[in-house]
């Protein structure tokens, strides 16, 4: 089996390939189609003027359709090469994705960063260097919406993460599908418009545009006025009947005019978006699909009467696409002959009578679809790592498993010298604490636990060999910073968030917190005496956890707690003048100190001080 880097960049290249032949395509149609109008034009001049008039009028004509079809043809070619462009493009991100360059990537998702979140900020799950900007994929606002309310979820029941695996597996091993997917939104990623006014729109109904006689009146009256002006054209009738008519229809598009107007734009405005729905939505529904899962969200894109969603979506695009009529200069005489607001208005009030209520719906399903897409890239380009077993925990029951345990776990954003650690944490031993010296690696384990949970909660991979670990509700307290507008120190605004941690270990079933560097803010007497409260009354109250500290004193709560709370720690070693970390994790205290050493290195002289 090829290996995943080497996949991309065979794909890329055929795309590459691909693309040049539509670009010389496209350019020669370009140039055939200029010579067809200058030849046809000037043949059809010539023989006007030299044969016969309408042999003349007919070569032109045969210009005109030949010069259609070819810009028709021209036409498929530029959406074709746009089409390869977006292909290669999605390769080799995927291969720089796979090489460790992803930093780089444009869409880190700052917007959804939370720092009230029990989690999300101090395990990097958005931002620069994120869980979020490595493994994206959703094109959409709310694909991109959807992607980050998964990672923040707290945990699901086993079987439904069993489900969400089995889905992600699938579309893993479905990487041409994935990949016409996501190019469909990228070709218009810049028109794609926020979702919330249109889905607001669309349960807005105005019964008004449904009455009977308004819909009857709407189509009969232009009918009347047309047929009346044809009449005065043969002097059938007197000019004063169609004026009045159109006098008549002109009033009544001054009626709500404003209100009209404001809804045909919005609903235009959505006209790409719409157009990149219904074509998304039928590359899923076309798609077959083994998974339940995925069939399940198929089974959802019907609406009341069992219309496919993404006709019912196109029929709105068109709708939509009719609109933008009034940005021609003939509209306003278009508007008034034939009530052409009115027409687009009982047209879209058909149509949310119709799907209204379905939309949301439908673009719930196109977003989820998006995300679990993007961490199916996780499983297509780590397909080494494990897929975890997820339990529920029943502390009522002996022997019923809870915590976690793992084997070769990595931070699966660490691509380059990644160290693999052996790790257990459940009863008795529930709480973990960590030493070591400065730059050990203790913060950046605590982060390798939560974001592996983090993905095992979701349904994918975890950066393992094998991974075991049970439903547990997750709590940080790591990047801790104060709080200039509401006037809160970092100790204050630790203290809180402390508090919270210990409300949910009270109120939650399982809870699993990571704390690094507790009470920093405050002396060494009081943090050690702090520290050891806090931990011994996590452990009293059931929680899991791990606590990283420089206080080699609390490694006696070990002994204190007849083994309930565990000492590990990390070490580093001096080569030569230099300083060397093996991020490995071992039982027991730290017995090593470096931050003398470093502060020496910054160039401050300790010895002169002494």
């Amino acid at each position: 089996m090829l290996e995943p880097a080497r996949i991309y960049d065979r794909r890329k290249q055929a795309y590459e390939k691909l693309l040049e032949k539509q670009q010389r395509a496209a350019s020669r149609l370009s140039n055939d189609r200029l010579f067809t109008v200058g030849l046809g034009l000037a043949v059809s001049y010539l023989v006007y003027r030299t044969v016969s008039h309408p042999l003349g009028v007919a070569v032109g004509f045969v210009t005109l359709v030949l010069f259609s079809y070819l810009a028709l043809r021209h036409q498929r070619v530029r959406r074709r090469l746009k089409y390869a462009e977006a292909l290669s493009g999605i390769n080799r991100k995927g291969t720089e994705r796979v090489s460790g360059r992803w930093a780089a990537f444009p869409d880190a998702g700052a917007e959804f960063r939370d720092d009230d979140h029990p989690f999300a900020s101090d395990l990097d799950l958005f931002g620069q260097g994120s869980l979020f900007q490595w493994i994206n994929s959703a094109q959409t606002a709310l694909g991109r919406e959807w992607l980050a309310r998964v990672l923040k979820l707290e945990a699901r029941e086993p079987l439904d993460i069993v489900a969400r695996q089995a889905a992600v597996t699938e579309l893993a091993r479905k990487l041409a599908w994935r990949q016409r997917f996501e190019s469909e939104g990228l070709l218009v990623r810049e028109k794609l418009e926020p979702t919330a006014p249109l889905l607001q729109w669309a349960l807005q109904t105005n019964q008004t545009y449904l009455h009977p006689l308004v819909r009857l009146g709407v189509r009969l009256l232009p009918a009347i006025t047309i047929f009346t002006i044809t009449l005065y054209a043969y002097s059938a009738v007197p000019w004063q009947v169609p004026t009045l008519l159109v006098v008549v229809q002109g009033l009544l598009l001054r009626h709500n005019g404003k209100e009209r107007s404001h809804v045909l734009s919005m609903v235009y405005r959505f006209e790409a978006s719409l157009r990149t729905y219904s074509r998304m939505l039928r590359r899923f529904e076309g798609q077959q699909f083994d998974t339940p899962w995925l069939r399940e969200r198929q089974g959802r894109l019907r609406d009341a009467a069992g219309r496919l969603a993404f006709e019912q979506i196109h029929r709105l695009s068109t709708i939509a696409e009719r609109i933008s009529n009034r940005e021609n200069a003939m509209f306003l005489i278009v508007n008034i002959l034939i009530l052409w607001d009115y027409q687009c208005m009982v047209a879209l009030e058909e149509w949310k009578k119709e799907s209204g209520k379905s939309l949301r719906t439908w673009l719930e399903v196109l977003a989820e679809i998006e995300a679990y897409s993007s961490l199916a890239n996780i499983r297509f380009e780590q397909p080494d790592w494990a897929m975890p077993t997820v339990v529920a925990e029943n502390r009522q029951t002996p022997g019923s498993p809870g915590g976690l345990s793992a084997q070769k776990m990595g931070h699966p954003l660490i691509i380059q010298n990644r160290v693999g650690n052996d790790f257990e944490m459940k009863a008795p031993a529930r709480i973990t604490v960590i030493t070591g010296s400065n730059m050990s690696g203790k913060s950046t384990f605590l982060r390798t636990v939560g974001i592996n949970l983090v993905l095992a909660y979701v349904g994918a991979p975890v950066c393992a060999e094998r991974f075991t670990c049970s439903l547990m509700r997750l709590w940080t307290a790591m990047r801790i910073t104060d709080n200039l507008e509401q006037n809160i120190s970092s100790f204050y605004a630790e203290l809180l968030r402390l508090k919270r941690i210990v409300e949910a270990v009270r109120t939650e079933k399982s809870v699993c917190f990571l704390l690094d560097e507790i009470f920093k803010g405050t002396n060494s007497h009081d943090r050690h005496q702090g520290a050891k409260a806090l931990i011994t009354q996590l452990q009293k109250d059931g929680a899991y956890g791990l606590i990283s500290t420089h206080d080699l004193e609390l490694g006696e709560l070990e002994r204190e707690s007849n083994g309930q709370i565990r000492n590990c720690h990390f070490r580093e070693h001096y080569q030569g003048r230099e300083i060397r970390f093996d991020y490995t994790l071992r039982r027991g205290i730290s017995t090593t100190r470096n931050a003398l050493y470093l502060i020496k290195m910054v160039g401050i002289d300790l010895e002169g001080n002494e």
